[in-house]
């Protein structure tokens, strides 16, 4: 009952709220003054034509029996202009009574107190007691991405949402969330800003500079890691007060630039920790194809690790017995020296033709981004492109420019698809990158198909589709987020794959790989073991893990939400 005054106080203060009781008001006030007048004419037919005699209560009576279609029949007209007067009344009750006042009453009355019942449930501020928390200015695809990471490993966080109806939907839906102006000091200071561990900015650059400026007045010393759109945005944010600042666009260009194959034969670098680096070998043209994974003998020979295979964007395990297709990528872990090792070593098998061109398929900020990447390290390219302003802004970084559109046959044939090894897609739209991974694989089979997908749900239909190797906008922000929340370099792998450390559970402790069995129970693959002073990379199913010491693990999101439930938190 205390709620109740709360609310209707709420409702009275809002102008719009206002003016809408007042013409609801208004409407009553007509519908009285309607029953009034056919009260009246009530007593008029009836005494003057019926020759009847009722009393005022009686008239109102029968007016509303009327105009409600009740219709008790214990008082009526006998005469003509009495029934005509009744169908009247009747026909406006229908329409003023039965059918206008109750939408009226929803939408000027029941509608907005069930905004403003949700509205004041809206939480307000993050609880005192909270502290290390990561504020989110926003609930968007890279939230969704991270918000699972931190809960995997316990870590609090919080969205702030302008809206209080939104904010009080997502709380509903389980999202800890508060309300508030982005723009208003009083928000983060209510979201507990100056104990916050971090605050990522992810609206749209003009607004994270706002909001930079903003919670920089509550807390000098608040970490920020704003999402920047273009890349002339990052120097007005850092100006602003950005801590970290992330062109997740232009970096998605680089990631995707990195997994094309233009038929060299080598180890290309992904990725590193420390001075452990990631490396993926195309299998084609390789010694490697088609053997077992313990006849590679790379341990033996160089002491590096055999992470896993990527075959058709899903990183298998490497099992020693596990057969090496040729259409797959060998994902491998070592030092620079055994990754130049390997390269020597696979100099000596069998060279590849070269593969040509690399065609990218769009010219948004994420192809003008793999453009520049793939042509800083000596890689032609072709970009098709509807769009002649697009085209126009990579003319200095691209060997060739097509206008047109990449689902038309004669435009791929120009853009030198027959020639190309790798394709690149990079449109904004999902469905179209889809379409094109269909598209190009039904033209050219043995192509290596790499693209963007920009929502985590369709990463599956594009690899149905065809597409070797795939990486999400969202997943790769929600990545690197977490990856400077948690203070680790980012290794992104694949779509949902990435490099991260845990300390050495309990039940772990002076136990070797083997009889820890964490890949059997988890999935995950141990690349390395950081032991105090000491980074030991190269590991067998007898090393010990020591007290104290770090873990450093391959794998996805799953895989390290079952390491959590086998071994607990970090």
């Amino acid at each position: 009952m205390k709620f109740l005054p709360s609310q209707l106080a709420y409702l009275f203060s809002e102008r719009e709220l206002r003016t809408n009781l007042n013409s609801l008001l208004r409407y009553i006030a007509f519908l009285a003054a309607l029953v009034t007048l056919y009260a009246v004419l009530f007593h008029v037919i009836m005494e003057r034509v019926e020759h009847q005699s009722h009393s005022w209560v009686t008239g109102f009576y029968w007016t509303l029996v009327v105009m409600t279609t009740l219709g008790f029949g214990d008082i009526t007209f006998t005469s003509d202009i009495g029934r005509v007067f009744s169908i009247v009344v009747l026909l406006s009750g229908v329409v003023f009574l039965l059918v206008m006042l109750p939408f009226l009453f929803i939408r000027l009355f029941y509608a907005p107190w069930l905004e403003a019942r949700m509205r004041m449930r809206a939480p307000r501020a993050v609880p005192a007691n909270v502290r290390d928390h990561i504020l989110i200015a926003e609930h968007d695809a890279i939230a969704l991405g991270l918000i699972p990471r931190l809960q995997t490993n316990g870590i609090p966080y919080t969205v702030i949402e302008p809206d209080p109806a939104r904010s009080a939907q997502l709380a509903g839906d389980g999202v800890s969330v508060i309300t508030g102006d982005i723009d208003s000091a009083d928000t983060y200071r209510a979201a507990g800003a100056a104990r916050a561990r971090m605050l990522v900015v992810n609206r749209e650059d003009t607004t994270n500079t706002n909001i930079t400026l903003t919670a920089r007045e509550v807390s000098a010393d608040l970490p920020i890691a704003a999402i920047a759109e273009n890349e002339d945005s990052v120097d007005i944010l850092q100006m602003s007060g950005a801590t970290h600042v992330l062109p997740v666009k232009a970096q998605l260009g680089e990631y995707l630039a990195q997994r094309v194959d233009v038929g060299r034969v080598e180890a290309h670098v992904v990725g590193s920790y420390r001075d452990l680096l990631i490396a993926e070998v195309p299998v084609r043209h390789t010694p490697f194809a088609g053997i077992e994974v313990r006849q590679t003998r790379l341990r033996e020979a160089s002491g590096m690790s055999v992470a896993g295979i990527w075959q058709r964007g899903r990183l298998q395990p490497a099992y020693p017995t596990t057969r090496i297709d040729p259409s797959g990528v060998l994902v491998v872990a070592g030092t620079r020296a055994q990754v130049d090792g390997l390269n020597e070593r696979l100099a000596k098998g069998r060279a590849a033709e070269p593969g040509g061109a690399v065609l990218i398929i769009g010219a948004g900020r994420v192809g003008q981004a793999a453009a520049a990447a793939l042509k800083r390290n000596g890689i032609r390219t072709h970009v098709v492109e509807k769009d002649a302003r697009a085209l126009a802004a990579l003319a200095h970084v691209a060997d060739e420019v097509i206008e047109g559109d990449a689902a038309d046959r004669e435009v791929l044939a120009r853009a030198g698809l027959a020639e190309a090894a790798s394709v690149v897609l990079t449109t904004n739209d999902d469905a179209m990158n889809i379409y094109l991974a269909v598209y190009c694989r039904r033209l050219k089979p043995e192509l290596r198909i790499v693209s963007r997908i920009t929502h985590e749900r369709n990463v599956e239909a594009i690899h149905r589709a065809g597409a070797d190797f795939v990486l999400s906008y969202a997943s790769l922000g929600a990545e690197t987020l977490f990856a400077l929340i948690r203070h680790r370099e980012t290794v992104i792998l694949g779509e949902g794959v990435a490099l991260f450390t845990r300390a050495v559970p309990p039940q772990l402790v002076n136990r070797t790989l083997q009889e820890g069995a964490i890949g059997t129970l988890t999935g995950l693959v141990v690349i390395a073991l950081q032991d105090k002073d000491r980074f030991v990379t190269e590991l067998h199913s007898g090393t010990r893990l020591p007290e104290g010491s770090e873990l450093v693990m391959i794998g996805n999101l799953e895989q390290r939400r079952a390491f959590s439930e086998a071994f607990g938190r970090a």
